[in-house]
C-alpha cells in the first residue's frame, strides 16, 4: 500500500487518517505496519463500503477536497471492491535509526559485506549489491527508471533490489531517486578499499 510524499506529510500532521483504495481483495488488514518514509504507519480498520457510503467529509480525512475527487482518483474496475482503510503515525522507522549508525568494527562491517554477498549468490546476477550502491552513490536524487537503465534492469526490479539495501540501512529514499545513507557510504568505502577493486562509473558514464 503506497503513498504519495504529500499524503505521508499529511499523515503525520494527522490531517489524514483515511484511505481508499480498490482491490480485488485486502492488500493489507488490520494492524499491519508499513514503513514508509515518515515512519510507521499502521493500518486500523480494514472495512468493505459501496461508492454511496463515502462522503465529502470522508474525502477529506483522505486528502481530497471532494467525494468526487477522490471518487475519480481511485483505480477503475468493476471487479475490484472499494475498501475504506484507517491508517495513522505509530512511531519512527527503525532503519532511520540503522542509517545513522556509523559505529561499526571491521568485524561488523564484514558482517554486513557477508551478507550482501549471499544476496549476490542468490540473485543470479552477480555482485549486483555493489554495483547498485556504487550506482547511488554516484548519482544521488536520479529516478530510479534512469538508474535503472544504467544497469540494464527493469525498473520494478532495480526498486526491489533497493529495498533489499534499504532493509540493512544502506540507502534511503528522496522526493526523487535514492542516496546512500551515511552507513551505506561507510561500507561502500570498506567494500571498495578492498583488494581488486576498480574505480569505475557504474553507470558507464
Amino acid at each position: 500500500m503506497l503513498f504519495t510524499h504529500d499524503t505521508l506529510a499529511a499523515i503525520a500532521s494527522g490531517e489524514v487518517d483515511l484511505a481508499f483504495r480498490r482491490w480485488l481483495r485486502p492488500a493489507v488488514r488490520t494492524g499491519t505496519a508499513l514503513r514508509t518514509a515518515i515512519g510507521v504507519v499502521t493500518v486500523g480498520e480494514v472495512t468493505a463500503v459501496p461508492e454511496s457510503a463515502v462522503s465529502d467529509r470522508d474525502a477529506r480525512r483522505a486528502g481530497y477536497g471532494t467525494r468526487a475527487e477522490l471518487l475519480a482518483a481511485l483505480r477503475p474496475g468493476g471487479d475490484r471492491t472499494l475498501y475504506r482503510v484507517g491508517v495513522r503515525l505509530t512511531g519512527e522507522d527503525p532503519r532511520a535509526a540503522l542509517r545513522e549508525d556509523t559505529c561499526l568494527s571491521d568485524a561488523e562491517l564484514a558482517e554486513i559485506a557477508a551478507a550482501l554477498g549471499r544476496m549476490d549468490a542468490h540473485g543470479g546476477r552477480g555482485p549486483w549489491t555493489t554495483a547498485t550502491l556504487d550506482l547511488i552513490g554516484a548519482h544521488p536524487a536520479v529516478r530510479a527508471a534512469d538508474l535503472a537503465a544504467r544497469l540494464d534492469r527493469d525498473t520494478p526490479r532495480f526498486k526491489a533490489d533497493v529495498r533489499k539495501l534499504k532493509e540493512h540501512g544502506l540507502t534511503e529514499s528522496l522526493g526523487t531517486g535514492y542516496r546512500l545513507s551515511p552507513r551505506g557510504r561507510l561500507l561502500l568505502d570498506h567494500l571498495t578499499a578492498g583488494p581488486g577493486h576498480e574505480e569505475q562509473d557504474p553507470g558507464g558514464a
